[in-house]
């Protein structure tokens, strides 16, 4: 009877070690839980929410102003020469409509109005570009009165002199300027005020023959 006993708790044992066994494999079974961080690229301090730093901000232009073009972009020189160059286009576009009102001879007077026209179409032109940086150009201008019987050769000489300086503004701007679509602007202009210069000096030297 005692070895009937011993051979049963020996059973039990084995069992419930066998038990065990199985049990701590399941245990062990157990995938081990991983947390994940944060999306690459993304801060793990940026929390749901969270307002985004000021470096990843992009700022909004100011209104009728092109994205990436401020008044604060633009050089001294940008701007200087934009002034400049809306008084000395409204001065001419005044020039030209007094030569074609008052001039003497058929040729100063069609010669007034190819410059009132032309410097009608650049003045919208600059307009249009300076709205866009949220530049606001002055165009009052001082100018010469002219009358008398040297009408013609008064505003000739005055032409040439205007256009030299406006050759010589533009042609600093094309080349030294910092706002690309300014600085191509200015390059444009600059073959029509050569051609313009070139006219002027054919009428001066008209004159002069007819005087010699």
């Amino acid at each position: 009877m005692k070895i009937k006993l011993n051979s049963c708790s020996r059973l039990a044992l084995v069992a419930a070690t066998a038990a065990g066994l199985v049990l701590g494999g399941d245990a062990f079974a157990q995938p081990t839980r991983v947390e994940e961080g944060p999306p690459k690229g993304t801060s793990s301090m940026a929390g749901v929410g969270q307002k985004p730093r000021k470096a990843d901000q992009t700022p909004t232009p100011a209104p009728g102003a092109k994205a990436g073009t401020t008044t604060a972009q633009l050089s001294a020189q940008d701007k200087n020469f934009m002034m400049s160059a809306a008084k000395g286009g409204a001065m001419e576009v005044h020039m030209g409509q007094m030569a074609a009102q008052q001039g003497q001879s058929a040729e100063v007077k069609k010669l007034g109005g190819q410059m009132a026209a032309a410097h009608t179409k650049a003045n919208s032109q600059l307009m249009a570009l300076a709205n866009a940086r949220g530049v606001k150009l002055d165009t009052r201008h001082k100018m010469d009165k002219m009358s008398g019987a040297n009408f013609d050769q008064q505003w000739l000489a005055q032409m040439e002199k205007d256009h030299m300086q406006m050759i010589s503004e533009f042609q600093a701007e094309a080349k030294n300027g910092s706002d690309p679509e300014l600085k191509s602007w200015a390059a444009k202009m600059v073959p029509t005020l050569q051609a313009h210069l070139k006219q002027v000096k054919a009428a001066q030297g008209k004159m002069t023959a007819k005087k010699s």
